[in-house]
């Protein structure tokens, strides 16, 4: 639930883009009055890739009657729509016994909601990867989870971050780590929900993770031809535009 994660973050000090629960037209018409007629709409559950979400740009604030309804009559959160300078997340994993380590922050790039690659290093500064880092844990600890999460993060201007979305779980911005890192996110959150010591989270080659999707299968063939290059398809019987069909990484030595 959106409203409720980003409620437990500022709860636990790590600050959010602004937001507001919407259940009704009537609600979104004041909400978007707050954030002067801009803001991200989206479903509280569920969604993902940009799915179950609308975005307002500079709208009068009225005239949203049936925009409730189109979105299905669900339960609804507003968010603020932040000037953000690049969009960064952090792979991390908490062991049962309490112990937390966590992977490089990455770099990513989105279009129409979609992951579509993963940079490392990360264009940031030394200090923010080291509080994107700190902010993970902290979330491990006051939710006493263990497991892989991944913790997305907007970088702004001046370096501060602001804490966009929690997934329990592996990540797509994480795949990387299965070429570019010591053990993989997937080793990872194996060994910390078994109870085994977790492995380091040190990147030995700086990489670039892009998604293949949709039609991007057509460039397999070209792909296979690279040095340097980690290919992992899915298996997936049907291509469709949007799906995410594999992923590949290009690796070069760390600086």
């Amino acid at each position: 639930d959106r409203l409720t994660e980003k409620s437990f973050l500022n709860d636990i000090g790590i600050p959010t883009a602004e937001f507001r629960p919407v259940d009704n037209d009537d609600q979104l018409t004041e909400a978007l009055r707050r954030f002067n007629g801009s803001g991200v709409l989206k479903t509280r559950r569920m969604g993902y890739d940009g799915k179950g979400q609308r975005v307002f740009r500079n709208m009068e604030t009225g005239g949203f009657a049936g925009t409730c309804e189109a979105m299905s009559n669900v339960p609804l959160i507003l968010e603020s729509l932040v000037a953000f300078e690049r969009e960064i997340s952090v792979i991390a994993a908490r062991g049962l016994d309490g112990t937390i380590a966590a992977f490089d922050p990455a770099e990513n790039v989105h279009r129409e909601g979609i992951l579509r690659s993963s940079t490392l290093p990360a264009a940031i500064r030394p200090e923010t990867a080291a509080a994107a880092k700190d902010a993970a844990a902290k979330i491990l600890s006051a939710l006493d989870y263990v497991g892989v999460i991944g913790v997305e993060f907007f970088v702004l201007a001046d370096g501060s971050l602001l804490a966009n979305e929690l997934a329990p779980r592996v990540h797509n911005s994480g795949h990387w780590t299965e070429a570019a890192c010591v053990i993989s996110q997937f080793e990872q959150h194996i060994r910390a929900v078994a109870g085994l010591p977790l492995g380091s989270p040190a990147r030995h080659s700086d990489c670039v993770m892009e998604n293949l999707i949709g039609d991007d299968m057509l460039k397999v063939p070209a792909l296979l031809a690279e040095r340097d290059l980690i290919l992992h398809l899915y298996g997936k019987a049907e291509s469709r535009p949007g799906r995410k069909m594999g992923h590949f990484t290009r690796v070069t030595r760390a600086q």
